[in-house]
């Protein structure tokens, strides 16, 4: 029995995404590890997902079962990565440590009561405490003030978990 191996696909300029979501219909098991990063977009801070590694991804094969042929000429696909004639393969150990880091957005897993800094504006360097979500772009905050609890409402972008 032959043993599926990890290889490493380099992508088009800005098309791993759709090499990742078209490797994927077509039956391929893909490992493609991103992260929120927080970007300027239209004058406004946006948390916008972005590949961990920028042109890669991974995609887990046998080397004698799987046709390998189509892998290549798919959306997105620019070549299988190789030494001399032979594919890059990557171990299980690797593959399993980055999807352990794999999390979801810091944001998105804060809960009612949850303690968080606040980053920007007149407040910035003070703990408060995280109440909801208002709407996308906003949040409600308690913060402790003059011994009683001041409900605030900031922008997404100008919390962080603390």
């Amino acid at each position: 029995m032959t043993q599926r191996s990890w290889y490493v696909i380099q992508c088009k300029a800005k098309e791993s995404f759709r090499a990742a979501e078209h490797l994927e219909n077509q039956g391929f098991e893909i490992f493609h590890p991103s992260i929120q990063v927080e970007r300027l977009r239209q004058k406004k801070l946006q948390w916008v997902q972005e590949p961990l590694f920028p042109y890669y991804l991974f995609i887990r094969l046998n080397d004698v079962t799987d046709n390998w042929r189509p892998i290549r000429s798919t959306r997105g696909v620019l070549k299988l990565v190789r030494f001399g004639d032979l594919p890059v393969s990557v171990s299980d150990e690797l593959i399993d440590a980055l999807r352990q880091h794999d999390a979801p957005e810091p944001l998105d897993l804060l809960k009612q009561g949850d303690r968080v800094r606040i980053e920007e504006g007149p407040f910035k360097g003070l703990e408060a405490i995280y109440q909801c979500k208002k709407g996308e772009e906003r949040v409600i905050l308690l913060l402790n003030l003059l011994q009683k609890q001041q409900r605030l409402n900031l922008p997404v972008a100008a919390i962080r978990p603390a």
